[in-house]
């Protein structure tokens, strides 16, 4: 992907101003924060382990502002305002490409409302809106498949990934907007990114980016791709796992290192004749070296229900080989990340598990314990839910 023109990349300079994170006077006392608190100090030092507070759901296909609410796959805490935001992985089919804002009302006992707030319209370099896959042979420009999102904990500003689309010959990016949608910045990728329609090399399809996350100084960015690269071996099946690649970049895009993370083998056989996969779905740093990530599986049965499969892993990098040079893993010798199990989602105690795309800390609770909150692309689809999970994060 071609790095936008200078009016674009001069954001960059922009980006790294401090960011003085005043209270909004759009902020409600239905939030939980009194004031509004960074992102390294709302990130927990250890994690032991989780506690669930409680579980609010959207309807479906709620109408917001004249556009259908769902595929939510990415959220992330806007302390500045006090406000959550929300990326909405609609490919421009039923509005146009977009992001939502909400209040999420909660403390350390209750889990009690979520309440939409906003919508924007994201927008390319040329100021229009990102077209549908109908549109994009006559229009040209980029179909978005917006996955992650992240505020920037230095001035506020807006990032997102999309997988971008192999059938289309597109890339995959990650892209930065202000808070009105305009496009700022591109961030420059190897072309280890490049997809491939002949699939010799490059994302599998709807298979990249899928997680993205700050770290808690906001000096980097770390980027995960949600499955392997052709070149690095198989998807996952039930018989075996996978490997995806974890990169670390600068905000100029100079790659600081990738690492190999080690999926886990698909947790059930699909039916006769159905589909199943297992990959990430987000990740959330905790330093420059750990990170949660989770890890999200469908398998479908024969009746073609799906049902989901995720787990919640603190993985970290010391000790794993630096595979950046590496062109492909099949064959190479490397040593994985070392991850260790935080919660099972399925033993939670939860009703139900939706398809979990989403992850983000919140303001603390009153006992000064980290909030993390989970949210569910429901695929817009009837037999699934917007899920939104509230825990505690115990130290």
């Amino acid at each position: 992907m071609a790095v936008l023109p200078s009016p674009v990349r001069t954001a960059l300079a922009a980006a790294s101003l401090p960011f003085l994170l005043l209270l909004s006077s759009h902020a409600s006392a239905e939030t939980l924060a009194a004031a509004p608190v960074s992102a390294s100090t709302r990130t927990p030092e250890s994690i032991t382990s989780l506690r669930l507070i409680g579980e609010q759901r959207l309807p479906w296909r709620q109408r917001y502002r004249g556009t259908m609410v769902g595929g939510l796959s990415g959220i992330d805490y806007d302390a500045a305002r006090g406000e959550w935001v929300l990326i909405c992985d609609d490919r421009s089919e039923h509005n146009p490409a977009r992001y939502y804002r909400a209040r999420l009302d909660y403390d350390q006992q209750s889990f009690r409302r979520v309440a939409l707030t906003g919508v924007t319209t994201l927008l390319q370099a040329d100021g229009s809106a990102y077209p549908s896959k109908k549109t994009f042979a006559r229009r040209g420009g980029a179909v978005a498949d917006l996955e992650t999102l992240r505020v920037d904990p230095r001035d506020g500003a807006i990032w997102y990934g999309s997988e971008g689309d192999v059938t289309l010959k597109l890339n995959p990016f990650v892209r930065q907007a202000d808070a009105n949608g305009s496009l700022r910045y591109e961030l420059p990728l190897p072309p280890l990114f490049d997809v491939a329609v002949d699939q010799s090399s490059g994302p599998r399809n709807n298979q990249a980016f899928e997680g993205m996350s700050f770290t808690p100084d906001g000096a980097s960015l770390w980027v995960a791709l949600e499955g392997p690269l052709y070149q690095d071996g198989p998807a996952p099946t039930p018989a075996h796992g996978a490997i995806s690649r974890i990169t670390r970049f600068a905000r100029d895009g100079t790659v600081l290192g990738q690492y190999a993370y080690a999926l886990e083998p698909i947790p059930a056989a699909p039916g006769k004749g159905k589909n199943a996969d297992n990959g990430i779905s987000e990740i959330m740093a905790l330093s420059d070296t750990r990170m949660l990530v989770l890890e999200r599986a469908g398998v479908q049965n024969d009746k073609g229900r799906y049902r989901n499969y995720v787990r919640l892993y603190e993985v970290e990098t010391a000790g794993a080989t630096d595979i950046a040079q590496l062109a492909t893993l099949a064959g190479a010798s490397y040593t994985v990340m070392t991850k260790r199990l935080v919660l099972d989602l399925n033993q939670a105690g939860l009703r139900r598990v939706d398809n979990l795309e989403g992850m983000a800390f919140g303001p603390r609770l009153a006992n000064g314990h980290a909030s993390l909150v989970l949210v569910s692309d429901d695929n817009f689809n009837d037999k699934q839910v917007t899920q939104f999970l509230l825990f505690e994060v115990m130290p």
